[in-house]
């Protein structure tokens, strides 16, 4: 009988499925969108239903077993992954609405306030003036797209009894409990984003304390997870529970490993990947050891950027080092862009031709990053550039509309553009692609000259997601970092094939008592088995080009400090 493993990827706006052989081979994957609540006065305000995603991981699971025709007894195991965002249930596990008004901390659908949800400015500063130990690990400075400063949030504004009968959970441990009836907490959910310090005893009792989150010391963190907080890939309880068995078709028991955040399924799918250039396999075969060498940006919606250490490496505006978040022993960093695929979406569809660029990709039959890339190649032929840096060399675009995730901590940082003109035709559009591109570049590699600069030995990156498709970017990606990129076989499918190694892992550990080494060893094995050859992108720009991106690189970084000066300047006038 064949073995196939499951992973299911809760993504921002869509939940998928995907069914893998024990090689790693994708036969079938399903995806189905998910509903995003937005507050018309509140642009902050970003919320979803743990009952719709579970509905349309339930469909994509049948769906992939259907279309594979794949008997239920084949599937060994199952992962998950999903975004960081703050899952609110009753003791009971029902749906808790995390809604401002009347119905806040009342049972109903709205229980997620996801990962974009910026509402938790005035928590994030409360706990940001507390110098605690925990800010250590998350760079200096919490965010508030974590899940601390969204529960300070909910206290706040909800009711003391309802609040009082709360469970809070990042979504993949969620996930995991809805599929188990074990709540068992991830090391990736609960370091990364629930304030738990793995090297000081877990849970920090006088940081709960001091910010008003004291009851949950009372209570022993029972409303966070008291439990053992497990690795990636652990098994949980007794699998798959019989309710969840009949909902999604599978086998009551079917080992359910320990869930990790999306980004880090994408970390699993990728750093262990053999690389072809031109064509040609390397031979290389990558230890456990090469990975720390390796970050993978997974690029979405937003972008993280995650790199292993054998030791605990501290970036201000990074988040970690976490330690026990995926291996045993070993500690990871994360940096990010909270705006990439969003903004490249916002800067093409809000500019007056943007109706034009529609119509052309329909005449053309073919889609508008296509259409733009063309007008790009007829500019520079016209205006004699040698490259598409050349062609915008006086446009500048800091791109931080939603903030700055890394390394500069800051979300009161925004966006500028320098070299506009009265123009606004598809040219023009085509130039704000370019510089969107570039901005998104030259951002990554502040990112990884910051983990270089504090310890870390990055020299190479593994994409994945949907931006990995974009061969412009991917060029300007290793172009603008003097490093080659590395692209996944499928875009798409990096992600959640790292989740269903978690299966895999969960099927072969259960029942055994692994130590740490051992587990450690194990998992990498089955990536790197699982892993399929990425293609590789070389730099290659020309002397001219690259002085050209090392001038932008200079003007980018001068735009942060003119941002911070104007910003001080109008404060005191203000005041």
């Amino acid at each position: 009988m064949s073995a196939y493993y499951i992973g299911v990827d809760v993504g921002t706006g869509s939940v998928r499925a995907g069914l893998v052989k024990h090689d790693g081979t994708l036969v079938a994957t399903h995806t189905e969108e998910t509903i995003t609540w937005r507050d018309p006065e509140d642009h902050r305000i970003f919320e979803q239903s743990t009952n719709n995603i579970w509905a349309g991981m339930c469909k994509s699971i049948k769906t992939c077993l259907q279309e594979a025709k794949v008997a239920p007894s084949e599937v060994k195991g199952i992962g998950f992954d999903a975004t960081c965002s703050l899952a609110v249930s009753d003791t009971n596990g029902e749906p808790v609405v995390v809604t401002k008004g009347d119905q806040l901390g009342q049972n109903g659908d709205r229980n997620i306030i996801l990962w974009a949800d910026h509402r938790a400015e005035k928590e994030a500063e409360l706990i940001n003036s507390t110098g605690s130990v925990v800010l250590d690990y998350v760079g200096g400075t919490m965010s508030l797209e974590m899940e601390i400063p969204k529960t300070l949030w909910l206290k706040r504004n909800m009711k003391p009894e309802y609040f009082k009968r709360c469970q809070f959970f990042d979504l993949p441990d969620f996930l995991t409990y809805r599929a188990t009836g074990y709540n068992r907490r991830s090391c990736c959910s609960v370091a990364c984003k629930c304030s738990y310090v793995p090297t000081k005893n877990g849970w920090q009792p006088e940081f709960f304390q001091k910010i008003g989150l004291g009851e949950f010391v009372e209570n022993n963190f029972e409303q966070l997870g008291r439990e053992e907080v497990l690795t990636a890939g652990m098994p949980i309880g007794n699998g798959l529970s019989k309710k969840a068995a009949e909902e999604t078709g599978l086998l009551e028991g079917t080992p359910i490993g320990s869930g990790v955040i999306d980004a880090y399924a994408g970390w699993l799918g990728t750093v262990a990947a053999r690389y072809k250039v031109k064509g040609k396999l390397s031979d290389e075969i990558p230890s456990l050891d090469e990975s720390r060498h390796r970050l993978a940006a997974v690029a979405g919606t937003s972008t993280c950027h995650i790199v292993q250490s054998p030791e605990g490496v501290f970036v201000n505006g990074v988040w970690g080092p976490y330690k026990d978040v995926v291996f045993p022993g070993w500690w990871m960093n994360e940096g990010g862009q909270s705006s990439t695929g969003q903004l490249i979406d916002f800067m093409i569809t809000t500019h007056p031709a943007y109706p034009r660029l529609k119509e052309l990709a329909e005449q053309q039959k073919t889609n508008i990053h296509e259409v733009l890339h063309n007008e790009l190649e007829k500019l520079q032929k016209e205006e004699g550039a040698e490259n598409l840096t050349e062609l915008t060399k006086d446009v500048h675009f800091y791109p931080d509309l939603h903030g700055n995730r890394s390394p500069l901590a800051d979300p009161r940082m925004r966006g500028s553009i320098v070299g506009l003109t009265l123009d606004s035709n598809l040219g023009d559009l085509a130039r704000k692609f370019n510089v969107t591109l570039e901005a998104i570049a030259l951002q990554t590699r502040h990112i990884v000259d910051q983990m270089n600069d504090k310890g870390h030995a990055i020299r190479s990156i593994y994409m994945s997601g949907g931006q990995a498709k974009n061969t412009m970017l991917m060029q300007l990606f290793a172009n603008t970092c003097s490093m080659p990129v590395v692209l996944p076989q499928s875009s798409g499918a990096a992600v959640v094939l790292g989740a269903a190694m978690l299966g895999r892992f969960a099927a072969e550990a259960q029942g055994k008592a692994l130590g740490k080494d051992q587990r450690g060893q194990a998992l990498w094995e089955i990536m790197v088995e699982m892993t399929p050859p990425g293609d590789m992108v070389e730099p290659a720009a020309s002397p001219k080009e690259h002085k050209l991106l090392e001038a932008k690189y200079k003007i980018f970084r001068e735009a942060i400090d003119i941002q911070r000066r104007w910003r001080k300047d109008m404060e005191e006038a203000a005041r």
